[in-house]
């Protein structure tokens, strides 16, 4: 009993010890967005200061801030929705229509994800001004053919776990195809969903080299506001807008991930293993 004890106590102080490594950065971020500019750079550093607005007021009111916000929220959630609805048609249809090839069809879809974005930029950035659209459209598109790969592999996983004597039941009473799918299978698979939309979502919030070389003016999102803003015009380091503009940057991800955490691990097991949350 003793020893298990202890290796309980030994296993939690691990993982503590891992914790405060991987949020020490995002703490040291909070500080400083609260700090003034001769606070943050004083060595040793304070922890002990007068907390201030400062910062967030200076962030949000300079030009671009808000828009880059606005550009962030709008790509993120638009480009995933998309993905989520064209993942689910193809999910269901590679589930209940299997062919021999099916499983090296999904493999093939997914390695794309396994190739550096950086290898896509070339010819995406020729097609891109073939056709014009170093745009929102364009790079609305771009994330959405990004996002459809990992969710349609989320979803599949889901959806070969809902029975098809659901699907032949329905069909017996008279109900379409597209009444099965989006009022019988659609609701059973909801904890792939939001695992799929979340995972995605937080992909394309924080992506950066594809906007910073596809996007244009107007499709400028926070991790390019956030490489822009690291240099002032004198050359050195702005990290009062840096702290302000990042606090911001993390508020999305950490709330979605504290609300949906449940989905979340359920989601990482790509469907596999199905269970009430």
């Amino acid at each position: 009993m003793q020893q298990t004890r202890t290796r309980t106590a030994v296993y939690y102080l691990i993982l503590w010890l891992v914790a405060i490594l991987f949020f020490l950065p995002v703490f040291w971020i909070l500080m400083a967005s609260l700090k003034t500019p001769n606070d943050i750079l004083a060595v040793p550093p304070k922890f002990v200061f007068q907390p201030t607005l400062d910062n967030m007021i200076d962030m949000l009111s300079r030009p671009n801030t808000v828009p880059y916000f606005i550009n962030s929220l709008y790509l993120s959630i638009t480009s995933v929705s998309l993905a989520i609805v064209v993942s689910f048609l193809a999910a269901y249809a590679l589930s209940r229509y299997q062919f021999r090839a099916t499983n090296f069809l999904m493999f093939l879809i997914l390695s794309t994800r396994m190739v550096p974005a950086a290898a896509f930029v070339v010819p995406i950035f020729q097609m891109f001004n073939a056709f014009q659209w170093r745009n929102q459209f364009g790079v609305l598109m771009l994330y959405t053919m990004f996002s459809i790969p990992f969710s349609l592999w989320i979803l599949k996983g889901f959806i070969d776990g809902v029975s098809t004597r659901y699907d032949e039941t329905g069909f017996v009473n008279g109900a379409s195809r597209l009444h099965v799918m989006f009022r019988v299978v659609l609701p059973q698979v909801r904890p792939g969903l939001i695992a799929a939309f979340i995972f995605n979502l937080i992909f394309v919030w924080n992506e950066f080299l594809l906007n910073f070389i596809l996007g244009g003016p107007g499709t400028q999102m926070i991790p390019y506001a956030l490489a822009v803003g690291l240099v002032s015009a004198g050359g050195n380091i702005d990290w009062a807008f840096v702290a302000s503009l990042s606090t911001g940057y993390v508020l999305l991800p950490t709330i979605l991930i504290f609300l949906f955490q449940k989905y979340l691990l359920v989601g990482m097991t790509f469907g596999t293993v199905r269970g009430e949350v």
